[in-house]
Parts: structure tokens; C-alpha cells; sequence
């Protein structure tokens, strides 16, 4: 039986991998400290096969942010989780797997341009935030070695049911619009169900080092659209020649880009041995939009 310790309470991605690893029954040990306040620091850690970090705080904030919550983002995204990976080396761990995130290689594209990553692409955060994950993986790195596994995880949008983010507002336009605006635009984005498989198979396999996991198949924001409303039994007309109105748009608002624009992992960096994308694009879909 493998254990497995999830630092990070009442988070989306560590409630989620708590309920996907339920139907494995007694093949793995799932616990749960909150980081918040200090008493994590005494809890044991020595008793678990690897430790899933979750905690953080997730990017929200559209244009210029407080150095109040500049120093936020460091001290929890960065801070707290070399100090949590500390702890768990120095209590006998043997794999800590830290959620960064695809937002250390800055922003989408714009609309019209690809922004395509590979294995060589060089990290650029355009944000604190961003940064902040960075400065966590380079502290992590020092901690790596043969004894102490550290698994660095860079997923782009992550989507379930329950999830936040752009996600939901996609819905919520899929449901309510009967037209769209059609934009030719490439997304890799990852269902919750498949990163809980890679997760699993990061923890059953005690891997090692910096993974990119998506869905097998790219995203079209138009076309997710779509696909969402026709989950709910709508039609949503997919209407041609408003990328001129969205670029000028793009000028004043960077969410425009944010839905729009265009970023992408090479599939080749998302391979792995065993098969984790437990569900295809338009089946996560349906299951996300169920009811």
C-alpha cells in the first residue's frame, strides 16, 4: 500500500485526486493536512511514500497587483513549499510532487500567432505569479536527489466539474449564447481526471523530474463552445470574421488573448509510458457538464 500525503486543504486538484483514488480501495492511503496557520509543522510526514503539494495561491488578478499581494505569492507559492519540501526530506519522504503550472512560460499568444512549447522552451513569467512558481521549482531542484524525488508538474488550464477559472465562464456563454464568434486557435488544456491518473502513475512509478501532462487532443476555444452547448442540447452558431473586432479588442484587455489566444505543448513532451487520459476531450465534457 502506497501512502500519500496531500498538503493543501479544501483545493480543487487535491479534493478531486482524493475522490478519483477512492476506487482503488486499499492500494493507497490518502491523508490531508492544512497548511494554513502553523500546525502542519508538526504533523509526521515520516510515514508517507510521497507527498502531493497542492497548497497555493492561484492567479486571479487581471493588470497591476498590491506589493501586499506580490509578497503573498511568494511567501506561499514559493516559501511554503520549499519549507514544506524541507520537512518532508528531512523526515524520510521519498517523492514530493509540487502542482507549478504552465504560466512560468508567460502569457498565450496572441490571436492569430501560435505560441507552440517544447521540452527547450525557456521558462518567462510575465507575472509574479508566474515567477513564483518558478523560484518554487528552483528551490525544489536543490532538494532532488536519488533519496528524495522531486516531480515537478506544468499542466495548462485544468477544467472538471467544480473547477474555476475560464472554464466555467465558457459554460455559462455556451449555455446562454446562440452564436459564437469563431476563432482559429490551438489550447492544450488537461481534464482533472486525467491529471489524477498521471498523478497516480507519477506516485506508483516513484518518478522523477518535470512533466507536461495534457489531453490527447488540442483544444478550440469556439469549438469547446460548441461542443459545451451542445451538451445541453443546444445548438451554438459558430460565426466567421470577427477576429479583426477580437484583435482590436485585444489592445485594451488582455482577456481577449486569454480566451482567444493561443498556447500549446508539443505532444511529444506529453507522452508517457502508460496511458493517464482516462477520458477523451468530448467525454470530459459531458462529464463536466452533467448534472
Amino acid at each position: 500500500m502506497k501512502k500519500i500525503l496531500i498538503t493543501g486543504a479544501n483545493s480543487y486538484i487535491g479534493t478531486s485526486f482524493e475522490k478519483y483514488m477512492a476506487q482503488f480501495g486499499a492500494e493507497y492511503q490518502i491523508d490531508t493536512v492544512d497548511m494554513i496557520g502553523d500546525a502542519w509543522r508538526s504533523k509526521d510526514f515520516s510515514e508517507y511514500d510521497s507527498v502531493f503539494h497542492v497548497a497555493g495561491i492561484a492567479h486571479s488578478d487581471n493588470g497591476k497587483i498590491s506589493k501586499e499581494k506580490e509578497k503573498l505569492y511568494y511567501a506561499v507559492n514559493t516559501d511554503l513549499t520549499v519549507e514544506t519540501a524541507k520537512k518532508a526530506k528531512a523526515e524520510g519522504v521519498k517523492q514530493f510532487i509540487f502542482m507549478s503550472s504552465a504560466i512560468v512560460y508567460g502569457n498565450s499568444g496572441p490571436i492569430g500567432k501560435g505560441k507552440r512549447i517544447t521540452k527547450d522552451t525557456p521558462v518567462r513569467p510575465a507575472n509574479c505569479y508566474g515567477d513564483s512558481k518558478v523560484q518554487a521549482e528552483n528551490g525544489l531542484r536543490k532538494l532532488d536527489d536519488d533519496n528524495f524525488k522531486v516531480v515537478i508538474l506544468r499542466p495548462p488550464m485544468i477544467y472538471g466539474k467544480g473547477s474555476k477559472g475560464n472554464y466555467p465562464l465558457m459554460s455559462k456563454m455556451a449555455q446562454k449564447l446562440p452564436i459564437f464568434p469563431y476563432v482559429k486557435n490551438r489550447r492544450s488544456m488537461l481534464y482533472i481526471e486525467n491529471l489524477c491518473e498521471f498523478i497516480r502513475l507519477m506516485i506508483e512509478n516513484n518518478e522523477q523530474g518535470t512533466f507536461w501532462p495534457q489531453n490527447k487532443e488540442y483544444s478550440n476555444t469556439s469549438e469547446m463552445v460548441k461542443m459545451i452547448g451542445a451538451a445541453h442540447g443546444k445548438n451554438v452558431h459558430l460565426i466567421h470574421g470577427f477576429e479583426w473586432a477580437l484583435k482590436i479588442m485585444g489592445l485594451f484587455t488582455g482577456l481577449v488573448d486569454k480566451a482567444f489566444g493561443n498556447l500549446y505543448y508539443d505532444k511529444s513532451i506529453s507522452t508517457y509510458f502508460h496511458n493517464y487520459r482516462v477520458c477523451s476531450l468530448e467525454e470530459s465534457i459531458m462529464r463536466t457538464e452533467e448534472k
